[in-house]
Order: C-alpha cells, then sequence, then structure tokens
C-alpha cells in the first residue's frame, strides 16, 4: 500500500513516516532542488546531523548506502535506491538574508526555503531554533580541492527517483525549493512527488 503527493513548484510538504516505511521522491520533471529535514518523531530534539551524517560514511554526498545519522549518531533514514548518484549534505538552505547577500537587494521579497520549513515546521510546533544543515536531494554542489563549493546544472532528469527507508518513526520536512538565482532548479522551479510505502513483508 502506498500514498502518493504532488508538490507542487515552491511548496512545502511534510509527513511522519513509520519505521519500516519508504519514502520516494521523483522529480517529476528533472533538475529540481528538493531540500530535506529529519526528525524522531517522538522527540524532534534528536534530528539530522549533517557533520554526524558526513563523517561516518567519509564524504559530504549522499547515495545507495548513506544512513541519516541524528545529533545523537543514531540512525534516521537510509538511502536505499538512488538513480541520480550524488546529492548535497553541505549547500544548505536558501533564505531572503543568503539571496540578498548573495543576489541583491532586489531578491529580498523572493520566497525562499527556509521561509518554506519555517511554516511547514511550525504545524508540528518547530521553530526557527530547530532548523538545522539540511540535505539537498538532486542538487548538484561539486566541492573543488581546494574546498571551493559551486553550485551548477543538475544531475538528475525527469522520472529520476530516489528511496529512503526509515529506521525509526521520523519526520520529514520538504521545501521544493523556489530558488530562481541559479542553477540548482534549471532557473524553473517544478513539481515533485513523495510516495510513502508500507514497510516490506
Amino acid at each position: 500500500m502506498s500514498t502518493q503527493t504532488v508538490v507542487p513548484a515552491r511548496a512545502a510538504w511534510s509527513a511522519v513516516i513509520r519505521a519500516g516505511e519508504s519514502l520516494t521522491i521523483t522529480d517529476l520533471h528533472g533538475n529540481q532542488a528538493v531540500d530535506f529535514l529529519v526528525y524522531d518523531a517522538h522527540d524532534t530534539s534528536v534530528r539530522y546531523s549533517a557533520p554526524d551524517t558526513i563523517h561516518a560514511q567519509g564524504s559530504v554526498f549522499l547515495t545507495i548506502g548513506s544512513v541519516l545519522l541524528s545529533n545523537e549518531h543514531t540512525p534516521l533514514m537510509t538511502v536505499t535506491a538512488d538513480e541520480v548518484g550524488r546529492h548535497d549534505t553541505v549547500g544548505g538552505a536558501c533564505s531572503k538574508e543568503s539571496n540578498t547577500l548573495r543576489y541583491g537587494h532586489h531578491t529580498w521579497s523572493q520566497h525562499a526555503c527556509v521561509d518554506n520549513f519555517l511554516a511547514e515546521g511550525a504545524r508540528h510546533g518547530l521553530g526557527k531554533r530547530d532548523l538545522v544543515s539540511n540535505i539537498n536531494w538532486y542538487m548538484n554542489v561539486p566541492v573543488e580541492k581546494d574546498g571551493t563549493l559551486g553550485i551548477v546544472d543538475g544531475l538528475s532528469a525527469p522520472g529520476r527517483k530516489l528511496t529512503l527507508r526509515a529506521e525509526r518513526d521520523v519526520l520529514v520536512l520538504v521545501s521544493n525549493c523556489p530558488q530562481i538565482n541559479n542553477p540548482c532548479n534549471g532557473f524553473d522551479p517544478t513539481p515533485v512527488q513523495m510516495t510513502i510505502t508500507g514497510a516490506a513483508g
């Protein structure tokens, strides 16, 4: 049994994924970044930790087999399928402040991922202090030998998917990134699909 939801361009989404269930994210039109946060559904002070995850796997990129670890170094979700091969852990979420610094004051009024996270998180009792470094599924942020980061054209294509299995009951927050000032969405944000599938067997 599964449930499917299409998240419109620029919109937010959230759900509780039960232990053993899977979440599949489908990039419907290609080249769409999906900003992602995950918390223990029963204790949201336990939440995704980029440093723990990166340190444990020895890579700043996520793909099949990557385990999303919490700030208590416990598993939250595991990537079980990936048709893209590399996803970002360091690029962060766009905000009005970062847009203004990077692209100019004329971008201040543009909707951003932090706005989505705050609005969607509020439905679950979360606030600004609960926002941590996020994952950017499908976003291509190469890291050069000198440590320089870039945000360049994505590696995805229409219909490509990735699947995560919940290792405990988790709360997932998603911002279907509204960014139009860099290539992370091909300068044209598009919908994505979320599919929750029951535990196997």
